[in-house]
């Protein structure tokens, strides 16, 4: 999970990634506005700095409120019947369906970092994740046996979802289910990123269940400044802090020490693997991307997770990524990064 716990509220708790993060609020607080509401079976959180003079923050908010609400009922989600993706998911196996600009850019993109990360990260990995009891009707008192899994993964594989960027179309080439729940919400962010640059704003910080987009500097000229907490349950404990340095960033990340389950002494996570079947069992307990894109940060933190440190390190390395690992060692947990990362890092945080 990827929060916001400010000084004078509460930690956010939303789905998805399983990170904290501390936004240190300026003494100019009272001149950052501030949005919030639900989307995506999740909570957002939007602070922002100076309006144009014809609009008001009321307006503001029925616009952002209706471009997400639009992005998240008409468009990416798989519990409204009636949405883009779920109307996808029902149609016939073989036969083009024209989709929308959203739902075309998201699939090109997870089609992009699953080629990239070998297939780490599959948007139809859905009946491996419902087999383990971590979809919609949770059951986590079982372990699916070697013929359930391999069943299950012959409905798995993003390259049966053929994509036209020329006719706007998608197409099932096998009976797959898309679930793009690793990927929209850091295009939302993106998405209102984009709103605000549309109308002038040129300063804020963005969250949208736990991804997150900063831009510009606070009032008083001083940065966005996040911090990593440990991941560590009901413990308030700041592992690193990073300096935005006014930058126009995008964050994600993504975890797995909050859900999953125990039984006969194993330990099942919730990031299961596409390649194998099976849940994660490396030492690897979160991870955060810092990139130009909410959107691509969100799908690699992903994949990341799955990849666990090592084969992630290399890919990231060689990639000239910036990202963070925390990984487990034997009595904590230790953080690790890369080069473009440590641009990132305020030294008095660590």
């Amino acid at each position: 999970m990827i929060g916001i716990l400010h000084r004078f509220g509460i930690p956010l708790v939303v789905s998805g990634a399983l990170l904290l993060l501390r936004l240190f609020a300026a003494d100019e607080a009272d001149e950052i506005q501030q949005l919030s509401g639900y989307t995506m079976g999740t909570t957002y959180q939007l602070q922002y700095v100076g309006l144009p003079e014809n609009f008001s923050r009321a307006k503001v908010q029925s616009e952002v409120s209706a471009l997400l609400e639009r992005l998240d009922r008409q468009v990416f989600s798989t519990y409204a019947e009636q949405s883009e993706l779920s109307r996808f998911n029902r149609s016939p196996v073989g036969q083009p369906v024209r989709v929308s600009r959203e739902l075309l850019e998201v699939t090109m993109l997870a089609r992009e970092v699953s080629e990239f990360t070998g297939g780490a990260f599959d948007v139809t990995v859905g009946p491996l994740v419902n087999l383990w009891g971590f979809g919609p009707s949770a059951n986590l008192n079982q372990v699916p046996s070697e013929d359930q899994i391999s069943q299950a993964q012959q409905k798995v594989g993003y390259q049966h979802l053929s994509i036209d960027p020329e006719q706007s179309t998608l197409r099932r080439d096998e009976e797959i289910y898309i679930d793009l729940s690793g990927i929209a919400k850091g295009f939302a962010v993106d998405q209102v990123a984009a709103y605000f640059d549309s109308i002038g704003v040129d300063c804020y910080f963005l969250e949208v269940g736990g991804e997150l987009r900063l831009k510009g500097l606070k009032p008083g000229g001083q940065a966005w400044i996040p911090a990593v907490e440990s991941p560590v349950e009901d413990a308030v404990q700041i592992f690193a802090v990073l300096d935005s340095r006014g930058e126009e960033l995008a964050i994600a990340g993504s975890g797995d020490y909050r859900n999953f389950f125990e039984l006969d002494g194993v330990r099942y996570s919730h990031e299961i693997s596409p390649l194998t079947g099976k849940p994660v069992s490396h030492d690897l307990a979160a991870v955060y991307v810092i990139n130009n894109s909410t959107a691509r940060a969100d799908a690699l933190a992903t994949a990341l997770m799955v990849m666990g440190f090592d084969a992630g390190m290399a890919l990231v390395s060689n990639a000239g990524l910036a990202v963070y690992f925390i990984v487990r060692t034997a009595d904590a947990f230790e953080g690790r990064f890369t080069a473009q990362f440590a641009y990132y890092l305020d030294s008095s945080g660590l």
